[in-house]
């Protein structure tokens, strides 16, 4: 099968996007593994496609698969991408797009700088909602990783996070803790794990090893889970400038019931094609 694609990225979090509109696309998981394997495929973080709204009022419907192949609920820097690519590639002349994710609509809107600015919904925080396993809602939980205690904010953003607070972000255990964090029992369906350092009330370091994916470059939803915790336990305002390895991420969230609103770059780096087996 030959499969025509384009290589993205948001502040170095990587997708190859698939055009399911105009071709058919019919994946498995070993297919998807193969593309995002750097060795062997094109290599990527997630595997983004693109598909047609079953429905008049939403514009397309967004698929996000990560690097084992396991389809995701949402991506902040994806649906970045997702919306240069859309608009980039004329399968709309609309600036504000409604899209039906795996957990709900996102409203991305590509701004006259050329930078998108993504409504992600309003972050949860009832365990239920997560998943999380806890008897009762709390603004922290400690859990046991490994030989020590950690303590989180634990919230969704449409995919679950972990929030710890650390000292010195570069500094921090991501590598050796976080697949304890993703794994651990009480996330039935896994969870990515933040490790954040507060600069001051409008500016953090950021750290995610995602799920099914390892430590990324930049997490869009892990920032917005960052930033929608501190605000929480009120240690930020509510616009926070957020500093993954990759660049720069704009949050701003107003409080509890309220959208998040992500405003970063998709970059466009490359397209080809592609033989699959």
């Amino acid at each position: 099968m030959r499969l025509k694609f384009t290589k993205m990225h948001g502040l170095g979090n990587d997708f190859v996007v698939l055009d399911g509109v105009r071709q058919s696309l019919s994946l498995s998981t070993e297919q998807m593994r193969f593309i995002a394997n750097r060795n062997f495929g094109v290599g990527c973080d997630q595997i983004l496609i693109v598909e047609k709204s079953s429905s008049p009022d939403i514009d397309f419907r967004y698929r996000i698969f990560n690097a084992d192949g396991g389809e995701v609920e949402q991506c902040g820097n994806g649906a970045r991408c997702f919306t240069r690519f859309v608009i980039d590639q004329g399968l709309t002349d609309k600036r504000t797009l409604r899209v039906q994710t795996a957990t709900g609509i996102i409203m991305p809107t590509l701004e006259a700088d050329g930078l998108v600015t993504v409504n992600m919904g309003a972050p949860r925080f009832e365990p239920r909602d997560i998943p999380f396993r806890a008897e009762a809602r709390q603004p922290l939980y400690s859990l046991q990783i490994g030989d020590a205690t950690r303590t989180f904010s634990v919230l969704s953003m449409g995919n679950p996070h972990a929030v710890q607070i650390v000292d010195n972000v570069e500094l921090a255990p991501v590598l050796t803790e976080g697949p304890l964090i993703e794994h651990h029992d009480a996330f039935p369906a896994r969870v990515n794990a933040g490790f954040m350092q507060i600069v001051d009330r409008r500016n953090i370091k950021l750290r995610v090893f995602e799920r099914g994916t390892g430590e990324t470059l930049a997490c869009g939803t892990g920032a917005c889970a960052a930033v929608a915790a501190g605000i929480q336990l009120g240690l930020l305002d509510s616009e926070v400038t957020v500093q993954p390895r990759g660049g720069l991420l704009k949050i701003r969230w107003t409080g509890e019931g309220q959208p998040v609103f992500l405003t970063g770059a998709g970059t466009k780096v490359f397209t080809g094609e592609m033989d699959l087996e």
